[in-house]
C-alpha cells in the first residue's frame, strides 16, 4: 500500500515540469519554424533584395515622370514634347511633313 500512495505524489510532482517543458519547445519550434523564426530569415533576405531591385525600377520611372512633368510645365513647356504629344494625341501633322508608318 506504501507504493500506491507514492505514485500519484510522484506523478504530480513530474506533471508541472513536464508541462513547462512542453511549452518550452513549442515557443522553441516556433521561433526557429515559424512565418517569423530563423529559418523563413533566408525567405525573407531574398524577398527584401527582390524589393530593392524593384524600388530602384520604380525611382527611375518616377523620376522620368517628374522630368516629363517639368517639360510640360504651364509656364515654360518645351516645344519638342508638345509638338510631339500633339501629334501623338490629336493625330495632328503639318502640311509640309510626311508621315512614315511603322508598321
Amino acid at each position: 500500500m506504501v507504493r500506491s500512495n507514492r505514485k500519484p505524489e510522484y506523478v504530480k510532482s513530474v506533471i508541472g515540469p513536464a508541462l513547462a517543458l512542453v511549452a518550452l519547445l513549442g515557443i522553441a519550434s516556433y521561433a526557429l519554424l515559424g512565418p517569423t523564426g530563423i529559418i523563413a530569415w533566408t525567405d525573407y533576405r531574398a524577398a527584401l533584395s527582390e524589393r530593392k531591385i524593384e524600388l530602384a525600377k520604380l525611382q527611375k520611372e518616377r523620376d522620368a515622370l517628374r522630368n516629363r512633368q517639368l517639360l510640360l510645365d504651364r509656364d515654360n513647356v518645351d516645344p519638342d514634347l508638345a509638338g510631339e504629344l500633339m501629334r501623338k494625341e490629336l493625330n495632328v501633322v503639318a502640311p509640309d511633313e510626311v508621315v512614315v508608318p511603322l508598321k
